[in-house]
């Protein structure tokens, strides 16, 4: 069964700290031609159900619970009736957009998500929050990273919930040693690869950011 993965750019704002911003958001859907799961779910849950279109959606995967990846999750779910999952160390930051509705299940790392022959490992990734989490593909190489690693760099961690060590050690140990050829399908801007990336990691640590 071959991949597939759709993706999908929504705009809507990120608010934190008593700050707002507008921001652009890759959505990823992964899975074949029958079902699929959402990679985040942010600020249109109709755009979103379009390119899903007449597949099962298994899951709402959120990679972490800033408000701009999670805004439209639960429009998305009652929608479709698919579970939104999350880490639980992310529940405060989930809380304080969804204050009256749950997430439907918790991500383990190590857990396997399985979707149309595609097999997902959930890897724990904290730093740029709590709960931040990457979806690994071994099979295609494959690494649906969120906002822990982008295209020149570590996510942002300047903000509340978030820490600088952290997220090093998270991309140090947990992204860098994947093989270098795996393609990033980051949560923000352009694709990169493990390979790009990891020279540039002593500049990074020297930068702070």
């Amino acid at each position: 069964m071959s991949l597939r993965i759709d993706h999908l750019v929504t705009s809507g704002t990120f608010s934190l700290d008593g700050g707002t911003w507008d921001v652009d958001n890759n959505v990823w859907i992964v899975g074949d031609d029958r079902e699929c799961i959402v990679i985040d779910a942010p600020h249109d849950a109709d755009a979103i159900r379009a390119q899903v279109g007449d597949r099962r959606l298994v899951a709402i995967v959120c990679t972490h619970a800033h408000d701009d990846h999670i805004d439209a999750a639960p429009a998305l779910a009652d929608a479709t009736g698919a579970p939104i999952r999350l880490h639980s160390d992310d529940r405060e930051l989930w809380d304080r957009t969804h204050p009256d509705r749950a997430p439907d299940g918790e991500l383990a790392d190590g857990e396997v998500i399985e979707v149309g022959g595609v097999r997902l490992q959930v890897l724990h990734t904290p730093g740029h929050s709590p709960g931040a989490v990457c979806l690994y593909d071994a099979d295609n190489r494959v690494l649906f990273s969120g906002d822990t690693l982008f295209l020149g760099g570590p996510g942002a961690t300047g903000r509340s919930f978030s820490s600088f060590p952290t997220i090093i050690d998270s991309i140090r140990d947990r992204l860098l040693t994947l093989p270098p050829d795996t393609v990033v399908h980051t949560g923000h801007g352009d694709d990169t690869t493990i390979g790009a990336e990891a020279p540039h990691l002593d500049d990074w640590i020297a930068r702070g950011h």
